[in-house]
């Protein structure tokens, strides 16, 4: 009985052993096409500043750096972290309110430190990025941001002046609300050379390369949002902290996928679909992402 239950003890954790490998393999291949997409695409370096770094979370606890990527499961991740600098004071992620974990001084960035500060933690910390296909990410940020009623920030901030600049003959309210602001109103706003003339786009639909400079800072981790809970997996057992933190599951019914994508994308002209491929088009090389199927550019 004892040597039954020794051979099942030893298959258990050679099974685990395997799956482990498997994950490391399909993260240093992400890890290599990203390295090679860097050298292929970018012509040269440049010295980072702390603006550059803004996005960068560091947990000096655990030598840890994520650069956080919005609606790309962020809000998780900083709830993740709450609890491993919290000090004991969190110890679920999900009791943390979303409000909180985006609440600027819960978390330093790596902004905060000086250069000798910070290359020691670039040289010796986990870097880990997580990333998700770049039209989805867009359609799941229109979506939060323009189509809900609670988010009259933004429809102010940025709503009001898509609908002044690409609405024909824009009803007075429109302009006063900012709250019917259309996808295709949307595209218009984000190709328009002025947009970025003007000002940097927001973190929720900037591209992710520029939000965090992966041809600039070795990730050792790139987890995608599509086999999200496996590699926010991998990070924890990399950190050693998986006694420590388990990373949410997602409750998401009406989570943004290439379906719904593809029909958001049906009423956007191929020529306003080409200009946008453009403009998110290293995002789509660096972290090896096809080009959409639904896509019509020519």
């Amino acid at each position: 009985m004892f040597l039954v239950l020794l051979s099942f003890i030893l298959l258990y954790f050679h099974l685990k052993q395997l799956e482990l490998s498997g994950a490391q393999k399909t993260l240093q291949g992400r890890r290599e096409v990203l390295e090679q997409a860097c050298l292929s695409h970018t012509k040269k370096r440049r010295v980072l500043s702390p603006e550059d770094l803004k996005h960068l979370i560091v947990d000096d606890k655990h030598g840890l750096i994520y650069c956080y990527v919005p609606k790309v499961a962020c809000t998780n991740w900083k709830r993740v972290l709450m609890v491993l600098t919290g000090n004991g004071r969190y110890t679920d992620p999900l009791a943390i309110p979303a409000n909180e974990a985006h609440v600027a001084g819960n978390l330093h960035t790596l902004s905060e430190f000086s250069v000798t500060e910070i290359n020691q933690r670039l040289r010796s910390y986990l870097k880990f990025i997580f990333v998700r296909e770049p039209f989805e990410r867009l359609v799941s940020a229109y979506r939060n941001k323009f189509t809900r009623s609670y988010n009259t920030a933004f429809h102010k901030r940025y709503g009001t002046k898509i609908i002044r600049r690409h609405r024909p003959n824009p009803e007075a309210e429109a302009m006063e609300k900012g709250n019917n602001v259309s996808f295709r109103e949307f595209v218009q706003y984000l190709v328009d050379p002025r947009t970025q003339r003007e000002e940097p786009f927001n973190e929720h639909w900037e591209r992710v390369h520029s939000l965090c400079h992966p041809c600039l800072i070795h990730y050792d981790v790139v987890g995608k949002y599509e086999t999200l809970e496996p590699d926010a997996q991998a990070v924890l057992r990399l950190a050693a902290v998986e006694g420590k933190v388990q990373f949410p599951t997602s409750s998401k019914s009406t989570r943004t996928d290439g379906n719904m994508a593809a029909r958001f994308f049906q009423y956007i002209s191929p020529f306003y679909q080409k200009k946008l491929f453009n403009l998110y088009r290293m995002d789509f090389l660096l972290f090896n992402y096809s080009t959409p199927e639904y896509l019509r550019t020519r």
